[in-house]
């Protein structure tokens, strides 16, 4: 590590800055976040929402400490108005996002079986599947088609929905509520009001689900629930999360797409299938996945770094896009290289928090990336790369439409 947590003599602690909600085009790194780490390895915020201020990690060594840290809870920040993005706060217990040990292993258990290699493995005919029917339907009408509106946003849903065990007549507005969800263009009222609408109805689901022997997530935590190993309650917390997930897909890999059609030496070096895993995980480790930061923790005792105390009570943030672009990890971080040592990246997180449908989402990607370049051999974009339009407002970056020809 580049430093130790230490006794070092403490230093005056740094100004807090704020950091606003901004909306950036492209894959542009957020200029707010990319001066933060040229203060320092440790710098203090203040976001759009909550209050007070928090601490801000930027360095690669520092974030996957702080990540593993039992001295740092998320379970903490669930009783506190701390500063954040998000306009909507209102933590569900059972929710492994705000889990510390050891209720984090307690709550992960009965859903872990429906996210490992193997459960990813049966999945992946059937999501092939799903894709090669969404891709069919673009072929047969033929050019020019919106990438986002056509597959990016309905392949990833309808796979969630299935993995989740979400019945298709209730798929679209699920998807409505999560798409609010992550959305801060409603502000708080229209963020709870889909919060409310989703979360109520994964409680009845959960619910409908306790007899059930299926092995999809809603079926497992209803059988949990049954067995007396979670409560209700915690289910319907652990499943808000799982179900949100999808989001993500979509709009990481509309960045991906979009750089691999706006860079014509990417879009060469990804049609050489050997190279395509590498590639992908140099893309990973680049694209700004979200706006500003995730969630945060509290310091639960006094805790030396880089010369600073952070006394306990106070929050604290990682930044794992700034990890990702650490010049000691990372040289030349700023630039896309393809041959660049793989799997170093913090873009699934990192420690007891790593992400639960990491390898879900891995598995997406790499269905999306390969069925288009081989379905679509002539796949450009059908607008210049400047007038693609980007997702105003959202905690998720990424391309609002992506028109395509062939």
């Amino acid at each position: 590590m580049t430093e130790e947590i230490s006794t070092l003599t403490e230093q005056v602690p740094p100004p807090v800055r704020e950091w606003p909600a901004l909306d950036l085009d492209g894959t542009e790194f957020d200029p707010v976040l990319a001066g933060l780490m040229r203060e320092g390895p440790l710098t203090r915020i203040r976001l759009p929402h909550g209050e007070g201020w928090a601490w801000l990690a930027t360095r690669y060594d520092d974030v996957k400490l702080i990540t593993n840290d039992p001295r740092f809870s998320r379970t903490e920040v669930t009783r506190r108005q701390v500063t954040r993005l998000a306009p909507n706060f209102a933590p569900r217990p059972g929710s492994l996002a705000w889990a510390d040990q050891p209720d984090h292993n307690r709550l992960r258990k009965p859903i872990a079986g429906a996210f490992t290699v193997g459960a990813m493995k049966r999945l992946r005919p059937r999501a092939q599947t799903i894709l090669d029917g969404l891709v069919d339907g673009v072929v047969g009408d033929g050019p020019p088609a919106d990438l986002v509106e056509r597959v990016l946003e309905p392949f990833p849903v309808t796979v969630v929905s299935e993995v989740m065990g979400v019945p298709v007549a209730d798929r679209e507005r699920v998807h409505a509520w999560t798409r609010q969800i992550i959305s801060t263009s409603g502000g708080a009222e229209a963020a709870d009001r889909a919060k409310k609408g989703l979360y109520g109805w994964i409680t009845d689901t959960v619910r409908a689900r306790a007899g059930s022997t299926d092995e999809d997530v809603y079926a497992l935590l209803g059988a949990a629930v049954g067995r007396g190993e979670i409560s209700e309650e915690e289910a319907v917390g652990l499943a808000g999360p799982l179900q949100i997930g999808g989001e993500a897909v979509t709009h990481n890999c509309g960045q991906m797409v979009f750089l691999m059609l706006s860079r014509p030496e990417l879009a060469e070096r990804m049609r050489e299938p050997e190279a395509r895993g590498p590639v992908l995980d140099e893309l990973l480790r680049f694209i700004p996945h979200r706006a500003s930061v995730g969630l945060a923790r509290i310091a639960l005792e006094d805790v030396e770094l880089h010369g600073h105390r952070i006394g306990a009570g106070e929050p604290v943030y990682v930044s794992y896009l700034a990890a990702n672009r650490d010049p000691e990890v990372f040289p030349d971080p700023d630039r896309i290289d393809p041959d660049r040592a793989p799997d170093a990246h913090l873009a699934f997180g990192n420690g007891p928090h790593y992400c639960t449908g990491a390898v879900l989402a891995r598995l997406q990607t790499e269905l999306l990336v390969d069925t288009l370049l081989e379905r679509l051999p002539g796949l450009r974009l059908a607008v210049p790369a400047d007038e693609v339009v980007w997702r105003r407002r959202t905690m998720i970056r990424g391309p609002q439409t992506l028109p395509v020809t062939w």
